[in-house]
């Protein structure tokens, strides 16, 4: 199992405030640059950064090919990973995509992992002029000519049902052959089967526990194995799943550095892509956080308890404890919140389900850079090189396995 970093750049207002503090910007995209150098020099093995508009108190990642370049040139190994790249034409021409992706797998020397995605929230759809209805059959064209581009010497050209261009050669062309992996955003268990059907990695933001992750790896194998039908002139058989993250000498001490940030993060996710508050809000004057501190004192609870929990996932049988209660919730949803010891143990149940990486969301609400800093080192010092030693030798040869039938190339970094 291989590991990565998750950015949304994400930046609540200061409560009781109605916009943010002037050095607030400047401040998340520094500290970003830092977490990611330091995860580097530990070892691990990919960065994804999301593309979102307007969504003002979720994410401020609107040009992450900005920061992916940057990131280019201050690190040597991770792998800079899109997470993702918005297809439909009226957000990205997928002309100007295959040029942004192939310059940054020439600045980078071939490090570049190629999500891709088709949006969903009404905020963004409604900017740019998307129509839901047709976005994935958006999605689906464009990425498909993205990657004809990046391999066509030159251009063929394109008739297509939402965008059309004559022959062009389109370059430069990426150093990584045929072109960078390919990933889709899956929050639902059929995208990750369409992942597999067209030979794509599948990035699982639905936040998936160890128990579901075992029938879907199994189901996503054999889909590539005999349905497999690529969107790309070279298939990237992976599962993702992100999960959210805080370490701490005590378990005390994580969930209380972790505070509000998972919960703000889904808190702030189910504002934004709900249809009515979402499609309702009024640009620059709500202060969201402040909604959220509001609701989040009618529960008596540690706020980092959940990571990203379902309702339905609480039992009757917990423990009343507060802290024991927060940890037993975290465990039941595959959230690596603790110690050494316990986020170990947490990630060992998913190696044991085959997941190919983990992606831990690490900034997200009011969580402080010097925690996160922290989280990240011993990570990297204390569970990094177990996992990675065994991925080597047994991971890599249960994936030989799966893959051994599959007569289409394979350009993978797994």
């Amino acid at each position: 199992m291989k590991f990565g970093l998750f950015y949304e750049l994400q930046l609540p207002k200061p409560a009781g405030k109605p916009q943010w503090d002037p050095e607030d910007e400047h401040k998340i995209y520094h500290d970003m640059l830092d977490q990611v150098e330091l995860a580097d020099s530990l070892g691990f093995d990919y960065v994804f950064e999301v593309e979102h508009h307007f969504l003002e108190e979720y994410s401020h990642s609107s040009a992450p090919e900005m920061m992916m370049a940057a990131l280019s040139q201050r690190t040597k190994n991770i792998r800079l990973g899109h997470g993702i790249v918005l297809m439909p034409p009226g957000y990205n021409h997928p002309a100007r995509v295959a040029e942004r992706i192939s310059a940054l797998d020439l600045l980078s020397n071939g490090r570049v992992e190629f999500g891709t995605g088709e949006s969903a929230s009404t905020m963004e759809m409604g900017g740019f002029e998307v129509d839901r209805a047709q976005k994935k059959a958006m999605w689906e064209e464009c990425t498909r000519e993205a990657a004809n581009m990046m391999v066509q010497t030159p251009y063929q050209g394109f008739q297509g049902q939402f965008f059309s261009m004559p022959p062009r050669n389109v370059i430069p062309k990426p150093q990584q052959n045929p072109h960078p992996p390919l990933w889709v955003a899956a929050s639902r268990r059929e995208t990750t089967m369409l992942a597999a059907r067209f030979g794509m990695g599948s990035l699982g933001f639905g936040f998936e526990t160890p128990d579901e992750l075992a029938e879907r790896t199994n189901e996503y194998y054999r889909i590539i194995r005999e349905e497999c039908y690529p969107i790309g002139h070279a298939i990237n058989p992976g599962l993702a799943v992100l999960t959210t993250f805080m370490m701490g000498k005590t378990d005390q001490e994580a969930l209380e550095r972790s505070a509000n940030g998972p919960a703000f993060f889904s808190h702030s996710l189910g504002y934004y892509y709900n249809p009515i508050t979402g499609g309702k809000h009024q640009p620059g004057e709500k202060n969201i956080y402040d909604s959220f501190l509001e609701s989040n004192k009618k529960q008596n609870t540690l706020s980092a308890e959940t990571g990203f929990v379902k309702e339905e996932d609480i039992r009757k049988d917990e423990p009343e404890e507060e802290v024991q209660r927060a940890l037993y919730r975290a465990a039941r949803t595959g959230t690596a919140v603790g110690t050494v010891d316990r986020v170990r143990e947490m990630l060992l149940t998913y190696e044991e389900n085959n997941l190919d990486v983990m992606i831990f969301v690490a900034q997200c609400g009011d969580r402080k850079h010097e925690h996160i800093m922290e989280s990240i080192e011993l990570f990297g010092k204390e569970i990094l090189p177990e996992f990675k030693e065994r991925h080597e030798i047994n991971h890599k040869a249960w994936r030989e396995e799966q893959l051994a039938s599959v007569d289409f190339p394979i350009n993978s970094s797994i």
